[in-house]
Protein backbone atom coordinates (compact mmCIF):
# COMPACT_ATOMS: atom_id res chain seq x y z
CA UNK A 1 0.00 0.00 0.00
CA UNK A 2 1.22 3.45 -0.84
CA UNK A 3 -0.61 5.10 2.02
CA UNK A 4 -1.25 8.15 -0.18
CA UNK A 5 -4.80 7.19 -1.25
CA UNK A 6 -7.76 8.30 0.88
CA UNK A 7 -11.45 7.39 0.84
CA UNK A 8 -12.26 10.96 -0.19
CA UNK A 9 -10.25 10.39 -3.39
CA UNK A 10 -12.76 7.73 -4.51
CA UNK A 11 -10.02 5.70 -6.24
CA UNK A 12 -12.70 3.24 -7.38
CA UNK A 13 -14.07 5.66 -9.97
CA UNK A 14 -11.28 4.92 -12.47
CA UNK A 15 -12.38 1.27 -12.51
CA UNK A 16 -16.02 1.96 -13.37
CA UNK A 17 -17.20 0.31 -16.58
CA UNK A 18 -17.51 2.70 -19.50
CA UNK A 19 -20.90 4.39 -19.36
CA UNK A 20 -21.37 4.03 -15.58
CA UNK A 21 -21.65 7.53 -14.05
CA UNK A 22 -20.32 8.75 -10.72
CA UNK A 23 -23.62 10.49 -10.04
CA UNK A 24 -27.10 9.67 -11.33
CA UNK A 25 -29.86 12.05 -12.39
CA UNK A 26 -32.70 10.25 -10.63
CA UNK A 27 -36.26 10.12 -11.83
CA UNK A 28 -38.60 10.85 -8.94
CA UNK A 29 -40.87 7.94 -9.79
CA UNK A 30 -42.34 5.37 -7.39
CA UNK A 31 -42.40 1.66 -8.22
CA UNK A 32 -46.16 1.45 -9.03
CA UNK A 33 -45.69 4.23 -11.60
CA UNK A 34 -42.65 2.41 -12.98
CA UNK A 35 -44.91 -0.61 -13.57
CA UNK A 36 -47.49 1.63 -15.29
CA UNK A 37 -44.80 3.02 -17.59
CA UNK A 38 -43.32 -0.41 -18.37
CA UNK A 39 -46.81 -1.77 -19.13
CA UNK A 40 -47.26 1.11 -21.56
CA UNK A 41 -43.85 0.67 -23.23
CA UNK A 42 -43.84 -3.16 -23.34
CA UNK A 43 -47.51 -4.21 -22.98
CA UNK A 44 -47.10 -7.56 -24.71
CA UNK A 45 -43.74 -8.51 -23.23
CA UNK A 46 -43.81 -11.45 -20.82
CA UNK A 47 -43.58 -10.00 -17.32
CA UNK A 48 -43.87 -13.11 -15.14
CA UNK A 49 -43.43 -16.75 -16.10
CA UNK A 50 -44.36 -19.50 -13.65
CA UNK A 51 -44.28 -23.16 -14.68
CA UNK A 52 -45.11 -22.11 -18.25
CA UNK A 53 -47.95 -19.75 -17.25
CA UNK A 54 -47.28 -16.29 -18.67
CA UNK A 55 -48.45 -12.89 -17.44
CA UNK A 56 -47.87 -10.00 -19.89
CA UNK A 57 -46.98 -6.56 -18.53
CA UNK A 58 -50.40 -5.14 -19.44
CA UNK A 59 -52.01 -8.07 -17.59
CA UNK A 60 -49.76 -7.59 -14.57
CA UNK A 61 -50.78 -3.95 -14.30
CA UNK A 62 -54.45 -4.88 -14.50
CA UNK A 63 -54.05 -7.54 -11.80
CA UNK A 64 -52.28 -5.00 -9.57
CA UNK A 65 -55.09 -2.48 -10.10
CA UNK A 66 -57.76 -5.10 -9.34
CA UNK A 67 -56.08 -6.21 -6.14
CA UNK A 68 -55.45 -2.61 -5.04
CA UNK A 69 -59.20 -1.99 -5.48
CA UNK A 70 -59.88 -5.08 -3.36
CA UNK A 71 -57.56 -3.92 -0.58
CA UNK A 72 -59.13 -0.46 -0.60
CA UNK A 73 -62.58 -2.04 -0.27
CA UNK A 74 -61.31 -4.01 2.73
CA UNK A 75 -60.38 -0.71 4.36
CA UNK A 76 -56.68 -0.37 3.54
CA UNK A 77 -55.56 3.21 3.15
CA UNK A 78 -52.32 5.17 3.03
CA UNK A 79 -49.97 4.27 5.88
CA UNK A 80 -51.64 0.97 6.80
CA UNK A 81 -49.39 -2.11 7.02
CA UNK A 82 -50.19 -5.19 4.93
CA UNK A 83 -48.21 -8.41 5.36
CA UNK A 84 -47.14 -10.77 2.58
CA UNK A 85 -46.15 -14.34 3.49
CA UNK A 86 -45.41 -15.96 0.13
CA UNK A 87 -42.65 -17.57 -1.92
CA UNK A 88 -41.87 -16.30 -5.44
CA UNK A 89 -45.33 -16.70 -6.96
CA UNK A 90 -47.33 -14.41 -9.23
CA UNK A 91 -49.59 -13.18 -6.36
CA UNK A 92 -46.48 -12.12 -4.40
CA UNK A 93 -45.51 -9.63 -7.11
CA UNK A 94 -49.10 -8.45 -7.65
CA UNK A 95 -49.77 -7.94 -3.93
CA UNK A 96 -46.50 -6.05 -3.40
CA UNK A 97 -47.25 -3.49 -6.11
CA UNK A 98 -50.95 -3.22 -5.18
CA UNK A 99 -50.15 -2.38 -1.56
CA UNK A 100 -47.71 0.34 -2.59
CA UNK A 101 -50.15 1.74 -5.14
CA UNK A 102 -52.45 2.63 -2.23
CA UNK A 103 -49.63 4.27 -0.30
CA UNK A 104 -49.85 1.46 2.24
CA UNK A 105 -46.78 -0.17 3.80
CA UNK A 106 -45.72 -3.62 2.60
CA UNK A 107 -44.34 -6.02 5.21
CA UNK A 108 -42.51 -8.96 3.62
CA UNK A 109 -42.22 -12.14 5.72
CA UNK A 110 -40.34 -15.39 5.31
CA UNK A 111 -42.67 -18.42 4.78
CA UNK A 112 -40.09 -20.60 6.54
CA UNK A 113 -40.53 -18.71 9.82
CA UNK A 114 -42.20 -20.32 12.82
CA UNK A 115 -45.38 -18.94 14.35
CA UNK A 116 -43.59 -17.13 17.22
CA UNK A 117 -41.26 -15.42 14.73
CA UNK A 118 -44.18 -14.35 12.53
CA UNK A 119 -46.30 -13.25 15.48
CA UNK A 120 -43.51 -10.91 16.58
CA UNK A 121 -43.23 -9.32 13.12
CA UNK A 122 -46.99 -9.04 12.52
CA UNK A 123 -47.45 -7.32 15.85
CA UNK A 124 -44.43 -5.05 15.58
CA UNK A 125 -45.52 -3.81 12.15
CA UNK A 126 -49.20 -3.59 13.07
CA UNK A 127 -50.15 -5.49 9.91
CA UNK A 128 -53.91 -5.40 9.20
CA UNK A 129 -54.23 -7.86 6.31
CA UNK A 130 -52.20 -10.96 5.45
CA UNK A 131 -51.69 -12.44 1.98
CA UNK A 132 -50.40 -16.00 2.25
CA UNK A 133 -50.41 -19.53 0.82
CA UNK A 134 -53.01 -22.26 1.34
CA UNK A 135 -50.27 -24.46 2.83
CA UNK A 136 -49.94 -21.90 5.63
CA UNK A 137 -53.61 -20.93 5.81
CA UNK A 138 -54.75 -22.94 8.83
CA UNK A 139 -51.69 -21.95 10.86
CA UNK A 140 -52.29 -18.29 10.08
CA UNK A 141 -55.99 -18.54 10.98
CA UNK A 142 -54.96 -19.94 14.36
CA UNK A 143 -52.28 -17.27 14.79
CA UNK A 144 -54.54 -14.36 13.79
CA UNK A 145 -56.17 -13.79 17.23
CA UNK A 146 -52.72 -13.03 18.69
CA UNK A 147 -52.18 -10.25 16.11
CA UNK A 148 -53.93 -7.17 14.67
CA UNK A 149 -54.60 -8.97 11.39
CA UNK A 150 -58.28 -8.77 10.44
CA UNK A 151 -58.46 -10.42 7.02
CA UNK A 152 -56.49 -13.24 5.42
CA UNK A 153 -56.28 -13.76 1.66
CA UNK A 154 -54.74 -17.01 0.47
CA UNK A 155 -53.53 -18.23 -2.87
CA UNK A 156 -52.41 -21.65 -4.12
CA UNK A 157 -49.50 -22.79 -6.24
CA UNK A 158 -52.14 -24.12 -8.63
CA UNK A 159 -53.87 -20.74 -9.14
CA UNK A 160 -51.72 -19.90 -12.17
CA UNK A 161 -50.76 -22.92 -14.24
CA UNK A 162 -51.05 -23.61 -17.98
CA UNK A 163 -53.11 -26.43 -19.43
CA UNK A 164 -52.67 -29.40 -18.85
CA UNK A 165 -50.70 -28.71 -15.64
CA UNK A 166 -53.75 -27.00 -14.15
CA UNK A 167 -55.86 -30.06 -14.91
CA UNK A 168 -53.36 -32.43 -13.31
CA UNK A 169 -52.49 -30.19 -10.35
CA UNK A 170 -55.14 -31.51 -7.89
CA UNK A 171 -53.79 -35.05 -8.31
CA UNK A 172 -50.12 -34.07 -8.14
CA UNK A 173 -50.65 -31.56 -5.32
CA UNK A 174 -52.21 -34.13 -3.02
CA UNK A 175 -49.36 -36.59 -3.57
CA UNK A 176 -46.55 -34.02 -3.29
CA UNK A 177 -48.19 -31.79 -0.64
CA UNK A 178 -48.20 -28.75 -2.89
CA UNK A 179 -51.63 -27.60 -1.72
CA UNK A 180 -53.81 -27.87 1.37
CA UNK A 181 -57.47 -27.27 2.23
CA UNK A 182 -58.08 -24.14 4.31
CA UNK A 183 -60.72 -24.46 7.03
CA UNK A 184 -63.74 -22.14 6.95
CA UNK A 185 -63.24 -18.98 9.01
CA UNK A 186 -64.64 -15.44 8.95
CA UNK A 187 -62.82 -12.83 6.85
CA UNK A 188 -60.72 -15.40 4.99
CA UNK A 189 -60.79 -15.07 1.20
CA UNK A 190 -59.43 -16.85 -1.85
CA UNK A 191 -57.00 -14.87 -3.98
CA UNK A 192 -58.63 -15.69 -7.32
CA UNK A 193 -61.99 -14.61 -5.96
CA UNK A 194 -60.59 -11.24 -4.89
CA UNK A 195 -58.92 -10.63 -8.25
CA UNK A 196 -62.02 -11.65 -10.18
CA UNK A 197 -64.53 -9.72 -8.10
CA UNK A 198 -63.03 -6.23 -8.40
CA UNK A 199 -62.56 -3.87 -11.34
CA UNK A 200 -59.11 -2.36 -12.04
CA UNK A 201 -60.07 1.06 -10.63
CA UNK A 202 -58.23 1.67 -7.35
CA UNK A 203 -58.61 5.03 -5.62
CA UNK A 204 -56.02 7.64 -6.50
CA UNK A 205 -53.49 8.16 -3.70
CA UNK A 206 -50.95 10.92 -3.28
CA UNK A 207 -47.71 9.05 -2.52
CA UNK A 208 -44.71 11.01 -1.31
CA UNK A 209 -41.31 9.96 -2.64
CA UNK A 210 -39.91 9.98 0.90
CA UNK A 211 -42.89 8.11 2.40
CA UNK A 212 -42.20 4.69 3.92
CA UNK A 213 -43.02 2.04 1.30
CA UNK A 214 -42.14 -1.10 3.21
CA UNK A 215 -40.85 -2.58 6.43
CA UNK A 216 -38.22 -5.24 5.85
CA UNK A 217 -37.17 -7.20 8.91
CA UNK A 218 -33.55 -7.90 9.67
CA UNK A 219 -31.94 -9.64 12.62
CA UNK A 220 -29.79 -8.10 15.31
CA UNK A 221 -27.21 -9.11 17.86
CA UNK A 222 -29.10 -7.34 20.61
CA UNK A 223 -32.83 -7.76 21.04
CA UNK A 224 -35.16 -9.23 18.44
CA UNK A 225 -35.51 -8.53 14.74
CA UNK A 226 -35.67 -4.92 13.60
CA UNK A 227 -37.99 -3.48 10.98
CA UNK A 228 -36.03 -1.52 8.39
CA UNK A 229 -38.05 1.38 6.94
CA UNK A 230 -37.40 1.64 3.21
CA UNK A 231 -38.93 4.59 1.38
CA UNK A 232 -40.27 4.82 -2.15
CA UNK A 233 -37.13 6.83 -2.92
CA UNK A 234 -34.86 4.07 -1.53
CA UNK A 235 -36.54 1.41 -3.68
CA UNK A 236 -36.75 3.51 -6.85
CA UNK A 237 -33.21 4.86 -6.68
CA UNK A 238 -31.86 1.38 -6.01
CA UNK A 239 -33.27 -0.04 -9.25
CA UNK A 240 -31.95 3.02 -11.08
CA UNK A 241 -28.55 2.26 -9.49
CA UNK A 242 -28.61 -1.35 -10.70
CA UNK A 243 -29.68 -0.37 -14.21
CA UNK A 244 -26.82 2.13 -14.40
CA UNK A 245 -24.32 -0.50 -13.24
CA UNK A 246 -25.16 -2.78 -16.18
CA UNK A 247 -25.19 -0.33 -19.12
CA UNK A 248 -24.84 -2.99 -21.81
CA UNK A 249 -28.18 -4.60 -20.91
CA UNK A 250 -31.15 -2.98 -22.64
CA UNK A 251 -34.73 -2.50 -21.53
CA UNK A 252 -37.27 -4.99 -22.83
CA UNK A 253 -34.68 -7.46 -24.11
CA UNK A 254 -33.66 -9.89 -21.36
CA UNK A 255 -35.02 -12.77 -19.28
CA UNK A 256 -34.10 -12.76 -15.59
CA UNK A 257 -34.05 -15.80 -13.30
CA UNK A 258 -36.28 -14.90 -10.34
CA UNK A 259 -34.88 -17.42 -7.88
CA UNK A 260 -33.70 -15.20 -5.03
CA UNK A 261 -36.55 -14.99 -2.51
CA UNK A 262 -38.54 -11.79 -2.97
CA UNK A 263 -39.17 -11.71 0.80
CA UNK A 264 -35.46 -10.86 1.19
CA UNK A 265 -34.36 -7.43 0.07
CA UNK A 266 -31.61 -8.83 -2.22
CA UNK A 267 -34.14 -10.74 -4.32
CA UNK A 268 -36.71 -7.98 -3.99
CA UNK A 269 -34.47 -5.33 -5.56
CA UNK A 270 -32.31 -7.32 -7.99
CA UNK A 271 -34.73 -10.02 -9.19
CA UNK A 272 -38.20 -8.46 -8.87
CA UNK A 273 -38.17 -4.64 -8.92
CA UNK A 274 -35.22 -4.46 -11.32
CA UNK A 275 -36.95 -6.73 -13.87
CA UNK A 276 -40.08 -4.54 -13.82
CA UNK A 277 -38.00 -1.38 -14.20
CA UNK A 278 -36.22 -2.93 -17.19
CA UNK A 279 -39.27 -4.53 -18.79
CA UNK A 280 -37.66 -7.97 -18.59
CA UNK A 281 -39.34 -11.35 -18.28
CA UNK A 282 -39.01 -12.77 -14.78
CA UNK A 283 -38.88 -16.57 -14.48
CA UNK A 284 -40.28 -17.32 -11.02
CA UNK A 285 -38.63 -20.16 -9.10
CA UNK A 286 -40.30 -20.40 -5.67
CA UNK A 287 -38.20 -23.36 -4.51
CA UNK A 288 -34.69 -22.68 -5.87
CA UNK A 289 -33.19 -26.14 -5.54
CA UNK A 290 -30.52 -27.11 -8.10
CA UNK A 291 -32.88 -29.26 -10.17
CA UNK A 292 -35.50 -26.46 -10.34
CA UNK A 293 -32.90 -23.86 -11.34
CA UNK A 294 -31.42 -26.09 -14.03
CA UNK A 295 -34.88 -26.96 -15.37
CA UNK A 296 -35.74 -23.25 -15.62
CA UNK A 297 -32.48 -22.58 -17.47
CA UNK A 298 -33.07 -25.47 -19.90
CA UNK A 299 -36.68 -24.57 -20.69
CA UNK A 300 -36.82 -20.78 -20.47
CA UNK A 301 -33.26 -19.71 -21.33
CA UNK A 302 -32.75 -16.79 -18.92
CA UNK A 303 -29.98 -14.34 -19.81
CA UNK A 304 -29.39 -12.71 -16.40
CA UNK A 305 -29.21 -14.48 -13.04
CA UNK A 306 -28.84 -12.84 -9.61
CA UNK A 307 -28.14 -15.73 -7.22
CA UNK A 308 -26.38 -16.62 -3.97
CA UNK A 309 -23.29 -18.87 -3.74
CA UNK A 310 -25.21 -21.96 -2.59
CA UNK A 311 -27.28 -21.81 -5.79
CA UNK A 312 -24.20 -21.69 -8.04
CA UNK A 313 -22.53 -24.48 -6.04
CA UNK A 314 -25.71 -26.60 -6.06
CA UNK A 315 -26.14 -26.38 -9.82
CA UNK A 316 -22.50 -27.15 -10.60
CA UNK A 317 -22.63 -30.27 -8.39
CA UNK A 318 -25.99 -31.58 -9.62
CA UNK A 319 -26.06 -34.39 -12.23
CA UNK A 320 -28.56 -32.42 -14.35
CA UNK A 321 -25.87 -29.84 -15.13
CA UNK A 322 -24.50 -32.29 -17.74
CA UNK A 323 -27.73 -32.09 -19.74
CA UNK A 324 -28.23 -28.34 -19.31
CA UNK A 325 -26.95 -25.84 -21.86
CA UNK A 326 -26.25 -22.78 -19.72
CA UNK A 327 -24.71 -20.63 -22.43
CA UNK A 328 -27.91 -18.55 -22.57
CA UNK A 329 -26.67 -16.67 -19.49
CA UNK A 330 -24.88 -13.42 -20.28
CA UNK A 331 -24.48 -12.07 -16.78
CA UNK A 332 -24.77 -13.24 -13.17
CA UNK A 333 -24.75 -11.37 -9.91
CA UNK A 334 -23.76 -12.99 -6.60
CA UNK A 335 -24.19 -11.70 -3.08
CA UNK A 336 -24.96 -12.53 0.57
CA UNK A 337 -21.77 -14.55 1.12
CA UNK A 338 -18.29 -14.91 -0.42
CA UNK A 339 -18.21 -16.87 -3.67
CA UNK A 340 -15.21 -19.25 -3.85
CA UNK A 341 -12.79 -18.59 -6.71
CA UNK A 342 -13.10 -22.18 -7.95
CA UNK A 343 -16.88 -21.81 -8.22
CA UNK A 344 -16.53 -18.58 -10.21
CA UNK A 345 -14.09 -20.26 -12.60
CA UNK A 346 -16.23 -23.40 -13.07
CA UNK A 347 -19.46 -21.47 -13.56
CA UNK A 348 -17.98 -19.03 -16.04
CA UNK A 349 -16.40 -21.90 -18.01
CA UNK A 350 -19.75 -23.73 -18.05
CA UNK A 351 -21.87 -20.74 -19.09
CA UNK A 352 -19.59 -18.22 -20.73
CA UNK A 353 -21.29 -15.66 -18.47
CA UNK A 354 -19.61 -13.15 -16.19
CA UNK A 355 -20.31 -13.32 -12.45
CA UNK A 356 -19.91 -10.13 -10.48
CA UNK A 357 -19.85 -10.29 -6.70
CA UNK A 358 -21.50 -7.57 -4.70
CA UNK A 359 -22.43 -6.53 -1.18
CA UNK A 360 -25.24 -4.88 0.66
CA UNK A 361 -27.42 -4.76 3.75
CA UNK A 362 -31.13 -4.77 4.39
CA UNK A 363 -30.52 -1.24 5.67
CA UNK A 364 -29.21 -0.20 2.23
CA UNK A 365 -31.96 -1.68 0.01
CA UNK A 366 -29.44 -3.60 -0.27
CA UNK A 367 -26.75 -3.03 -2.94
CA UNK A 368 -23.82 -0.73 -2.12
CA UNK A 369 -20.84 -2.46 -3.78
CA UNK A 370 -20.42 -4.52 -6.95
CA UNK A 371 -17.45 -5.61 -9.03
CA UNK A 372 -17.55 -3.88 -12.46
CA UNK A 373 -19.37 -6.09 -14.98
CA UNK A 374 -17.31 -4.89 -17.92
CA UNK A 375 -14.10 -4.14 -16.05
CA UNK A 376 -11.61 -5.50 -13.54
CA UNK A 377 -13.10 -8.03 -11.13
CA UNK A 378 -11.09 -9.01 -8.07
CA UNK A 379 -11.75 -12.43 -6.58
CA UNK A 380 -12.55 -12.19 -2.90
CA UNK A 381 -13.54 -8.53 -3.18
CA UNK A 382 -17.09 -7.22 -2.83
CA UNK A 383 -16.14 -4.75 -5.54
CA UNK A 384 -16.35 -0.98 -5.57
CA UNK A 385 -19.03 1.44 -4.35
CA UNK A 386 -21.79 1.94 -6.92
CA UNK A 387 -22.85 5.34 -8.26
CA UNK A 388 -23.68 8.04 -5.69
CA UNK A 389 -22.37 5.84 -2.87
CA UNK A 390 -19.65 7.02 -0.49
CA UNK A 391 -17.72 4.60 1.70
CA UNK A 392 -15.16 4.87 4.47
CA UNK A 393 -13.47 2.50 6.88
CA UNK A 394 -13.28 3.85 10.42
CA UNK A 395 -11.87 2.81 13.77
CA UNK A 396 -13.79 0.15 15.69
CA UNK A 397 -13.83 1.98 19.02
CA UNK A 398 -15.61 5.26 18.26
CA UNK A 399 -16.14 5.08 14.52
CA UNK A 400 -14.93 8.62 13.93
CA UNK A 401 -11.38 8.25 12.61
CA UNK A 402 -10.61 7.06 9.07
CA UNK A 403 -8.30 4.06 9.04
CA UNK A 404 -5.32 4.09 6.68
CA UNK A 405 -6.01 2.38 3.36
CA UNK A 406 -5.34 -1.34 3.70
CA UNK A 407 -6.03 -1.45 7.45
CA UNK A 408 -9.22 -3.01 8.81
CA UNK A 409 -12.02 -1.07 10.46
CA UNK A 410 -15.78 -0.73 10.35
CA UNK A 411 -17.29 -0.13 6.92
CA UNK A 412 -19.62 2.87 6.85
CA UNK A 413 -21.76 3.92 3.89
CA UNK A 414 -23.63 7.01 2.71
CA UNK A 415 -26.02 7.07 -0.24
CA UNK A 416 -29.63 7.42 -1.39
CA UNK A 417 -30.25 3.71 -0.78
CA UNK A 418 -29.68 4.03 3.00
CA UNK A 419 -32.84 3.36 5.01
CA UNK A 420 -34.98 5.98 6.74
CA UNK A 421 -34.44 4.16 10.05
CA UNK A 422 -35.70 1.27 12.16
CA UNK A 423 -39.44 1.00 12.76
CA UNK A 424 -40.28 2.24 16.27
CA UNK A 425 -36.62 2.01 17.33
CA UNK A 426 -35.18 5.54 17.48
CA UNK A 427 -32.29 4.43 19.72
CA UNK A 428 -31.23 1.68 17.31
CA UNK A 429 -31.60 4.12 14.40
CA UNK A 430 -29.36 6.70 16.08
CA UNK A 431 -26.74 4.02 16.73
CA UNK A 432 -26.71 2.85 13.10
CA UNK A 433 -27.21 6.12 11.22
CA UNK A 434 -24.76 8.77 12.43
CA UNK A 435 -24.38 12.07 10.58
CA UNK A 436 -25.90 10.44 7.51
CA UNK A 437 -23.49 7.48 7.56
CA UNK A 438 -24.77 3.92 7.93
CA UNK A 439 -22.55 1.93 10.29
CA UNK A 440 -22.63 -1.60 8.89
CA UNK A 441 -21.03 -3.53 11.72
CA UNK A 442 -18.85 -5.25 9.12
CA UNK A 443 -15.08 -5.13 9.38
CA UNK A 444 -13.50 -4.39 6.01
CA UNK A 445 -10.42 -3.15 4.20
CA UNK A 446 -9.96 -1.14 0.99
CA UNK A 447 -7.02 -1.51 -1.37
CA UNK A 448 -5.31 1.31 -3.29
CA UNK A 449 -7.64 0.77 -6.26
CA UNK A 450 -10.75 1.31 -4.13
CA UNK A 451 -11.86 -2.33 -4.04
CA UNK A 452 -13.34 -3.39 -0.72
CA UNK A 453 -12.97 -6.67 1.18
CA UNK A 454 -15.05 -7.94 4.10
CA UNK A 455 -12.64 -9.52 6.57
CA UNK A 456 -14.84 -10.16 9.61
CA UNK A 457 -18.29 -9.60 11.00
CA UNK A 458 -18.58 -7.33 13.94
CA UNK A 459 -22.12 -8.53 14.52
CA UNK A 460 -21.36 -12.28 14.62
CA UNK A 461 -23.92 -12.94 11.92
CA UNK A 462 -24.04 -16.43 10.43
CA UNK A 463 -24.73 -16.76 6.68
CA UNK A 464 -26.04 -20.19 5.73
CA UNK A 465 -27.39 -20.99 2.28
CA UNK A 466 -27.75 -17.29 1.55
CA UNK A 467 -29.83 -16.67 4.69
CA UNK A 468 -28.73 -14.28 7.41
CA UNK A 469 -28.94 -15.97 10.81
CA UNK A 470 -28.37 -14.17 14.06
CA UNK A 471 -26.84 -16.25 16.88
CA UNK A 472 -28.99 -14.71 19.57
CA UNK A 473 -32.14 -16.09 17.86
CA UNK A 474 -30.67 -19.58 18.24
CA UNK A 475 -29.35 -19.00 21.76
CA UNK A 476 -32.72 -17.83 23.04
CA UNK A 477 -34.44 -21.03 21.88
CA UNK A 478 -31.91 -23.12 23.82
CA UNK A 479 -32.51 -21.04 26.92
CA UNK A 480 -36.17 -22.09 26.71
CA UNK A 481 -35.08 -25.68 27.30
CA UNK A 482 -35.42 -26.58 30.99
CA UNK A 483 -32.26 -28.69 30.84
CA UNK A 484 -30.02 -25.92 29.50
CA UNK A 485 -28.00 -23.60 31.70
CA UNK A 486 -26.02 -21.79 28.99
CA UNK A 487 -25.85 -21.86 25.21
CA UNK A 488 -23.82 -20.11 22.54
CA UNK A 489 -24.17 -20.61 18.77
CA UNK A 490 -21.56 -19.95 16.10
CA UNK A 491 -21.15 -20.42 12.37
CA UNK A 492 -18.89 -23.24 11.21
CA UNK A 493 -17.58 -23.62 7.63
CA UNK A 494 -19.59 -25.75 5.21
CA UNK A 495 -18.53 -26.26 1.57
CA UNK A 496 -22.11 -26.16 0.24
CA UNK A 497 -24.02 -23.78 2.50
CA UNK A 498 -21.17 -21.45 3.41
CA UNK A 499 -21.78 -21.96 7.11
CA UNK A 500 -23.71 -24.32 9.34
CA UNK A 501 -24.66 -23.73 12.96
CA UNK A 502 -22.95 -25.26 15.94
CA UNK A 503 -24.19 -24.71 19.47
CA UNK A 504 -22.14 -25.05 22.64
CA UNK A 505 -24.37 -26.14 25.52
CA UNK A 506 -23.85 -26.28 29.28
CA UNK A 507 -26.51 -28.43 30.95
CA UNK A 508 -27.92 -27.78 34.39
CA UNK A 509 -26.43 -29.89 37.15
CA UNK A 510 -27.80 -33.42 37.17
CA UNK A 511 -29.27 -33.19 33.64
CA UNK A 512 -28.31 -35.35 30.68
CA UNK A 513 -29.07 -34.91 26.99
CA UNK A 514 -27.93 -36.01 23.54
CA UNK A 515 -27.38 -34.04 20.35
CA UNK A 516 -30.51 -35.32 18.56
CA UNK A 517 -32.69 -34.34 21.51
CA UNK A 518 -31.43 -30.75 21.43
CA UNK A 519 -31.92 -30.41 17.67
CA UNK A 520 -35.44 -31.91 17.89
CA UNK A 521 -36.28 -29.32 20.57
CA UNK A 522 -35.53 -26.57 18.05
CA UNK A 523 -37.62 -27.92 15.19
CA UNK A 524 -40.92 -26.34 16.25
CA UNK A 525 -39.26 -23.12 17.36
CA UNK A 526 -36.89 -22.24 14.51
CA UNK A 527 -37.14 -22.08 10.74
CA UNK A 528 -35.55 -25.14 9.14
CA UNK A 529 -32.55 -23.25 7.79
CA UNK A 530 -31.76 -21.99 11.31
CA UNK A 531 -31.53 -25.48 12.81
CA UNK A 532 -28.11 -26.35 14.27
CA UNK A 533 -26.22 -29.26 12.75
CA UNK A 534 -23.83 -29.83 15.64
CA UNK A 535 -24.13 -29.66 19.42
CA UNK A 536 -21.14 -29.75 21.75
CA UNK A 537 -21.77 -30.23 25.47
CA UNK A 538 -19.35 -28.46 27.80
CA UNK A 539 -19.02 -28.02 31.53
CA UNK A 540 -18.46 -24.28 31.12
CA UNK A 541 -18.12 -21.60 28.46
CA UNK A 542 -15.42 -18.92 28.23
CA UNK A 543 -16.62 -15.59 29.62
CA UNK A 544 -15.50 -12.04 30.23
CA UNK A 545 -15.11 -10.67 33.75
CA UNK A 546 -18.68 -9.37 33.56
CA UNK A 547 -20.05 -12.76 32.57
CA UNK A 548 -20.46 -12.24 28.82
CA UNK A 549 -19.84 -15.42 26.83
CA UNK A 550 -16.91 -15.07 24.42
CA UNK A 551 -18.57 -16.15 21.18
CA UNK A 552 -15.57 -15.17 19.09
CA UNK A 553 -13.26 -17.27 21.25
CA UNK A 554 -15.45 -20.32 20.72
CA UNK A 555 -15.44 -19.70 16.99
CA UNK A 556 -11.66 -19.26 16.92
CA UNK A 557 -11.21 -22.53 18.85
CA UNK A 558 -13.52 -24.33 16.44
CA UNK A 559 -11.80 -22.98 13.34
CA UNK A 560 -8.43 -23.91 14.84
CA UNK A 561 -9.56 -27.53 15.18
CA UNK A 562 -10.75 -27.66 11.59
CA UNK A 563 -7.53 -26.45 9.94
Amino acid sequence: MTGTVTYLDKPWLKFYEKGVPEFLKYEEICLPNILTRTASEFPDNDALIFQGYVVKFKELKEMVDRFATCLADLGIKKGDAVAILLPNLIPCVVAYYAIMKLGAITVMNNPLYTDPELERQFNDSGSRILITLDLLGNRMIDLRPKTKIKQIIYTSTGDYLPFPKKLLFPLVAKKQKLAAPVKPAPDVYKWKGCIGRYSPNPPSTDIGFEDVAMIQYTGGTTGGSKGVMLTHANLSKQVQHIAAWFPTFNKGEEIILGALPFFHVFGLSTAMNFSIYMGWSDVLVPNPKPESLLEAIRKLRPTFAPLVPTMYIGMLNHPDVKKTDMTCLKGSFSGSAPLPAEVIRNFEETTGAVIVEGFGLTETTPVTHVNPFGGIRKVGSIGVPISDTECRIVDLEKGTKDMPVGEPGELIIKGPQVMKGYWNKPGETANTIRNGWCYTGDIATMDDDGYFYIVDRKKDMIISGGYNIYPRDIDEVFYENSKVQEACSIGIPDPKRGENIKVFVVLKEGETAIEEEMIDFCKSRLAKYKLPTEIEFRKELPKSNVGKIFRKQLRAEELGKRK
